[in-house]
């Protein structure tokens, strides 16, 4: 049987680097926000069969003074995001794209999609979505609270739902952190499918959490062993099962990440890193905190 409570500090340790690391990357890069939540302009275009190079669309609209010009290919399409939000910027950067298609005889050109979102709507969507994720963390830490009410040695059941809450902005600060990194060296934008790879992330590392959790509540009442000695007993039973069923969701995702196409490649990279410490956190955080806030409880008691 594996040792993995004993050797609490050192998860506890490796976790408490892996915060300061994303609090750091926050605190010097910050995040790179999308027109979801800055405001301004998606445009997609195809160019039918024969596509050109991303420099040749680049170099199409470099003139028109677009900020915060970003231009992402698909499969059949490009995606272009800019700051601006007026329907003069519009007509320019179609107008523009239009003549690069005339002159490589890119016949098929056309518009699929534009989208404008205002400045004003862009700050409300960046306050809905912060509310979102603690609305989440709170609501899942209370739930897991009331759902252990009924155990209350040797640690009282509202700590169950705590420690759930540590673990769990544990792995949205990582995530956040991670798209810190990336936008800073790959120039990926925080966008609406960002946030939902952060509350995706936190309902999986829940559902492994809540599986330990429960063990731990099945093994109390008929164990001889200490508090330490039980929980140990119930990660390690738990163990196989949280990694084999973390390890079939990251298989799906590493393909997804290398076959998807670009337009959800980042979206899938989130999660896949996630989710890992979203496991990692169920079973080397979570539990151990139990077991370190009972020592502190009991000393104290003393």
């Amino acid at each position: 049987m594996l040792k993995i409570i004993q050797k609490r500090k050192i998860w506890i340790g490796i976790s408490a680097v892996l915060m300061t690391l994303s609090i750091v990357a926050l605190a010097c890069w910050g995040l790179k926000f999308g027109i979801d939540f800055t405001g301004g302009s998606l445009l997609e275009v195809t160019f039918g069969a024969n596509q050109p190079s991303v420099v040749e669309v680049q170099d199409a609209v470099k003139d028109l003074g677009l900020n915060s010009l970003s231009v992402q290919p698909t499969e059949n399409s490009y995606i272009l995001r800019f700051q601006e939000s007026s329907e003069e910027a519009h007509q320019k950067a179609l107008t523009s794209l239009k003549s690069l298609a005339s002159s490589k005889n890119y016949s098929d050109f056309e518009e699929l999609t534009f989208t404008s979102i205002g400045p004003s709507i862009g700050k409300e969507m960046q306050r809905k979505a912060l509310t979102s994720i603690v609305l989440v963390l709170i609501a899942i830490s209370s739930y897991i609270a009331y759902a252990f009410r009924k155990v209350s040695r040797p640690i009282s059941s509202w700590k169950y739902g705590a420690v759930t809450l540590i673990a769990l902005f544990h792995d949205a600060l990582i995530v956040v952190g991670f798209f810190a990194v990336l936008g800073k060296f790959f120039n990926v934008d925080v966008n609406i499918s960002s946030i939902t790879a952060v509350l995706t992330v936190i309902g999986f590392s829940v559902h492994d959490t809540i599986v330990v959790f429960d063990r731990i509540r099945e093994n109390l009442p008929k164990s001889s062993s200490d508090f330490e000695g039980t929980v140990n007993v119930s990660v390690n039973q738990t163990l196989v099962r949280s990694i084999n069923t973390s390890m079939t969701v990251m298989l799906v995702l590493a393909c997804v990440v290398i076959f998807g196409g670009s337009s959800i490649e980042y979206f899938a990279l989130a999660l896949l890193v996630g989710i890992f410490f979203g496991t990692y956190s169920s079973i080397f955080l979570a539990s151990p905190l139990l077991v370190t806030w009972e020592k502190i409880s009991r000393r104290s008691a003393k």
